[in-house]
């Protein structure tokens, strides 16, 4: 018996086969439990594919945060603009808007990033975690990192934010850069880069590799996956949740931005918008060592299996919509002029993903209304970052009937 008086479980299904669904199921693993995942497409198959890999905890922030009000009406319907809502009569979205909307002042921030902290501190060490415990993928020194800018004075936006994150009570370890050091670190950058900032103590992945083997590690130690297998109901009775033609003793909804289809009949009232973000790979003349950083253009790029993997965008649209080629092209527009030797006409994988975001800025972590369903999704642009930490978290609280206390702030019925 758990704490809380209910029958530990020994059967759990866990719905989604990204970061946070497998590392969830690994975690509960550890813990004894019998684990099958089901998901309609297959492992890292959303949002945990084409994104940019970065483990960055430090910066890990709430995504309405005031700047954002600062892009106004007439940029944020531009198709090229680095955050994108396209004219709609969706009633939903237009909800979600007005919440994210309410968010972006300075108390509602302060308040979403101290309670990410406690999160963000754990992140790299479930990372380590996993590699300790058989998971045959391995993350990467972001050696350098650099955010880089063309001018002193679009970096002092960045400066500002690093500040408020610390004043919060999350440690940053930075260094500030002059464009001619920046472009000796990473002679991709352009001579149009006058000033960057070098972050510390960060980390990067592959991120479908290493949700692949996840994957694999779970397999290996009994725990079957199910791809093609689209979950749209749960059946709770009074001892079991049935999910098609099994019964399971819980249930892990980590559906990523369709987490509210299954999450809402049981109390989930938050809505989780899919925030699109965009990636191409490309040849360069010189990868870079570690992750660059654009942040007036909001790009970011990585190094990735010997080309350069470039990512961008927030668009809030439907989570099934078709790639928009315009969004590609903005990419395209933005980069132009300030990565040397990047063939940017010569694009690989390009790719649309919908992040998971929440009118908060904060996850989705923790069980529902029926103590037998438990969600984990909402992340926004963190969710490979914070996967690890969230499934080790989650399934201690569905084994032990306690909640742990860096998930108080993320209670899903909030």
């Amino acid at each position: 018996m758990s704490s809380s008086g209910n029958r530990t479980p020994r059967r759990v299904a866990v719905v989604g086969a990204g970061m946070v669904g497998l590392a969830t199921a690994w975690h509960l693993q550890e813990q004894g439990v019998e684990v099958t995942v089901l998901d309609r497409d297959g492992v890292a198959a959303g949002s945990s594919w084409g994104n940019a890999g970065w483990l960055t905890p430090s910066i890990a922030v709430p995504l309405p945060e005031p700047a954002v009000l600062k892009f106004g009406v007439r940029a944020v319907l531009s198709p090229s603009s680095p955050v994108y809502v396209p004219p709609t009569a969706d009633l939903r979205l237009l909800r979600f808007l007005a919440r994210f909307t309410r968010n972006c002042t300075p108390a509602r921030w302060q308040r979403a990033m101290r309670a990410l902290i406690p999160l963000n501190n754990q992140a790299l060490a479930a990372f380590a975690e996993l590699e300790a415990g058989g998971v045959a993928a391995s993350t990467r020194p972001a050696e350098p990192f650099l955010a880089a800018y063309r001018t002193a004075a679009e970096r002092e936006l960045l400066l500002e934010e690093i500040r408020h994150i610390r004043d919060c009570g999350q440690q940053v370890d930075f260094e500030v850069l002059d464009g001619a050091t920046a472009r000796r670190e990473e002679p991709l950058l352009s001579g149009e880069i006058d000033a960057a900032v070098r972050f510390t103590g960060e980390r990067f992945i592959d991120p479908a590799a290493y949700v692949h083997a996840i994957a694999d590690a779970v397999r290996s130690r009994g725990g079957e996956i199910r791809g093609g297998y689209d979950v749209t109901t749960l059946a709770p009775s009074a001892s079991e949740v049935r999910v098609g033609e099994r019964a399971y003793d819980a249930v892990v909804v980590a559906t990523g931005a369709r987490l509210g289809r299954l999450a809402r009949p049981f109390g989930v009232r938050s809505i989780v918008q899919a925030g699109r973000g965009y990636s191409f790979t490309v040849e360069v003349d010189q990868l870079p060592r570690g992750p660059v950083y654009l942040p007036a253009q909001r790009l970011a790029c990585t190094p990735l299996d010997g080309r350069l993997r470039i990512a961008g965008m927030m668009e809030f649209r439907d989570v099934d919509a078709p790639l928009d080629p315009r969004r590609i092209q903005a990419l395209v527009r933005a980069a132009d002029g300030l990565l040397v030797g990047a063939r940017l006409d010569e694009r690989k994988d390009e790719w649309v993903g919908a992040r998971p975001c929440t009118a908060d800025g904060l996850p989705l972590i923790g069980a529902t209304r029926d103590p037998r369903v438990f969600v984990a999704g909402g992340h926004g642009m963190w969710g490979i970052t914070l996967g690890p930490v969230t499934g080790k978290l989650l399934a201690e609280q569905i084994v032990t009937g306690r909640t742990p206390d860096a998930l108080r702030a993320v209670d899903p019925l909030r």
